[in-house]
């Protein structure tokens, strides 16, 4: 994995520093598994060619006292009297403690230097600048498009948490589709096999349909969306509307569709925690994979494993609705040409998301400035804004002592929910920032890809991940979304508007404790609730 520039830090001690062993038994799951059985079946699969082998089965960041405390304290608890030690602080030792309000989700991790607290600023700076189209002259800042869907990341990402979907003609700034197909020829699919792409765009409007243009350039269409309602009848009798998508292109500027060209409707995700996640071992979440369901809980979570863009060597894929992206750098670089259309070291294209079939847009002036670097946003840009993205801290936890809450808690792991939203992990000590090392977090996330069912299904393939399949999105935070965003839209689409009827969308994988949901009294489903509520 390519890892991110290297700012130079003093941290404090990590959460997980002096932390008491736990001695209660371990929670059973029913998933049982483990890095060797993963191996095992990396090793078999024949689409893996044999080269995941090199991943990680173990950590060699830790001794083996660590290594037995760090076992102990993600140990999914027993206990639902009382919380556990550090629950509060969810994002470790840079877990934010500043007053609840629209600006949770765009604090500094609490544990960085003044040094880079500095740097975090002129990133957020950066993460919120207009992009203008070339030539202008304000040259650090021309290269917008020509297509795009927005002119800053802060205008998709809003207030650093999640986007929505289209409202009327409100646009859908903060919701793309994504473009794509699948394998068509033999040189194609061995193209897949070797993990050289993930897909193949569609042949006039490439990865992503853009809605805006440049001046003299029209926007290749817009997203239409239409809902039609599926009632739901709880255990109790309680009757919940869901509302079903339907997606479309309208106003197509280039002609139409391939006809093989799937559509994708992807929400922009909230940005907290992100630098915490690339510090999990690639070992402790390989560890909860099972993709063949040995142990028969029809819970069958599979890395979706990807070619580093730089390197070309094999990795383990962790952000994205796909989880095809491997580095927070890499998933800034894919925003900045798919969705503002600027160029940037590690994706050097000064005309986004243009294909050979949009001529037009191909003759369009660039922003590159040779006596600022070859990319439109060069790698200083590209340091801050990776180093901001890696450092907005996760708020802390909230009425964690409650009844209901506590109550929800333990209504969340009876259910099964934590098969695929697993609690805790202890990141990384050798991270190239001290203040994301040996950090106690609760993500509630196992990053892998599971199969949601038909009904969240986009039948679209992104490198391992098939039509049916999501990663496991992290759930701290997901309570402050309607304090952060002014609205609650879940799931990859925005289609649930509440945490009910998003649990209620849960499929496949998700099935067995859906209807567990479904069917508890309506005081075990409100306690759930709360307890997602806290997080």
């Amino acid at each position: 994995m390519r890892r991110p520039v290297e700012f130079s830090c003093r941290a404090r001690r990590a959460a997980i520093d002096g932390l008491p062993l736990q001695k209660s038994p371990r929670y059973r799951t029913g998933r049982g598994r483990g890095a060797s059985l993963l191996l095992a079946i990396m090793l078999s699969a024949p689409t893996l060619a044999g080269e995941p082998a090199a991943l990680p089965t173990g950590r060699t960041d830790l001794t083996p006292k660590d290594q037995a405390r760090v076992l102990a304290v993600t140990r999914p608890t027993t206990d639902f009297t009382r919380p556990e030690p550090f629950e509060l602080m969810q994002g470790g030792a840079g877990t934010s403690r500043k007053d609840v309000n629209p600006d949770a989700f765009s604090q500094s991790s609490a544990n960085i230097t003044f040094e880079d607290e500095g740097n975090f600023k002129l990133g957020n700076a950066l993460f919120r600048k207009n992009w203008v189209s070339s030539p202008s002259s304000t040259q650090a800042s021309d290269g917008l498009g020509p297509l795009f869907n927005e002119r800053a990341c802060q205008n998709c990402h809003l207030k650093d948490g999640r986007g929505r979907p289209p409202q009327g003609d409100a646009g859908s700034t903060s919701m793309f589709l994504r473009l794509a197909r699948g394998a068509s020829n033999a040189e194609e699919k061995a193209a897949l096999a070797d993990r050289k792409v993930l897909n193949f765009p569609d042949p006039v409007y490439g990865a992503q349909l853009q809605d805006l243009a440049v001046p003299g350039l029209k926007g290749e269409g817009r997203m239409r969306v239409e809902y039609s309602e599926e009632k739901v009848t709880l255990g109790d009798g309680t009757v919940v509307a869901l509302r079903k998508p339907n997606y479309s292109v309208e106003n197509l500027g280039y002609g139409p569709l391939d006809a093989r060209t799937t559509l994708s409707p992807r929400l922009t995700p909230p940005m907290i925690g992100l630098g915490l996640i690339e510090q999990i071992a690639p070992a402790d979440i390989l560890a909860h994979a099972d993709p063949d369901d040995r142990d028969g809980d029809g819970i069958s979570g599979r890395p979706n494993i990807v070619r580093d863009e730089l390197s070309g060597a094999l990795t383990l894929g962790r952000f994205g609705w796909k989880a095809q992206t491997a580095s927070i750098r890499q998933q800034a670089a894919d925003a900045f040409a798919g969705d503002i259309g600027i160029s940037t070291p590690e994706m050097p294209k000064p005309w986004g998301d243009c294909t050979e079939a949009e001529k037009d847009c191909l003759a369009m002036p660039n922003g590159v400035q040779q006596r600022l670097g070859t990319a439109e946003a060069p790698p200083p840009v590209m340091d801050l804004v990776t180093f901001y993205s890696q450092n907005l801290a996760v708020p802390a936890r909230r009425d964690i002592a409650t009844p209901q809450v506590l109550a929800g808690k333990k209504q969340f792991y009876d259910m099964g929910c934590i098969s695929c939203h697993t609690p805790k992990f202890v990141t990384m000590r050798g991270t190239p920032n001290k203040a994301q090392a040996f950090q106690l977090i609760w993500p509630y996330s196992d990053f892998l890809l599971h199969d949601m069912g038909e009904g969240l299904a986009d039948g679209q393939r992104v490198g391992e991940a098939t039509g049916s399949e999501w990663r496991t999105p992290p759930l701290w935070g997901i309570g402050l979304t309607a304090t952060v965003n002014g609205n609650a839209f879940y799931l990859h689409d925005g289609r649930a508007r509440t945490l009910a009827e998003a649990i209620l969308w849960h499929g496949g994988e998700g099935q067995k404790a859906r209807d567990r949901f479904a069917g508890a009294a309506v005081a075990d489903r409100d306690a759930l609730i709360k307890f997602l509520e806290s997080l």
